[in-house]
């Protein structure tokens, strides 16, 4: 299986996030790329999709005003009841290669899992930038 590479900032940048939308759910885009030299996939960058709306038990944003931007991955978001598991909502709303879920209480990347579309989990490691 691919090994996930997140940078130690996106992580860090990923437990904030979600902390400071507490009790609202988080929703992000994940920008990296293919590293063929590694065989994984680097995620290096966050963005805040445009039109996002976060509520209690949701997080959404419409597809129509994404750029179109070979570089997004996939999606993140949280999950404030405390849960590391996809729903059946998170698998049949799955956008791009993985899905990272973030769990309370973000306090580490013990509360962080990645998954792929058929919600099987991906192993990952947080790595410096260099």
């Amino acid at each position: 299986m691919v090994e996930v590479y997140v940078f130690n900032d996106v992580a860090d940048g990923i437990l904030a996030y979600s902390k400071n939308m507490h009790p609202r759910e988080a929703i992000l885009l994940l920008k990296g790329k293919l590293d063929m030299g590694k065989k994984g996939i680097v995620v290096s960058e966050l963005i805040i999709p445009p039109q996002a709306a976060h509520g209690i038990g949701f997080s959404t944003f419409p597809l129509s005003p994404l750029p179109l931007d070979m570089n997004i991955l996939g999606t993140m978001h949280s999950h404030p009841s405390g849960s590391l598991e996809p729903s059946v909502t998170d698998l049949n709303m799955f956008y791009g290669g993985l899905m990272i879920i973030c769990s309370y209480p973000y306090s580490g990347i013990d509360c962080m899992r990645i998954y792929d579309a058929k919600g099987r989990e991906m192993p990952f490691s947080i790595r410096e930038r260099a």
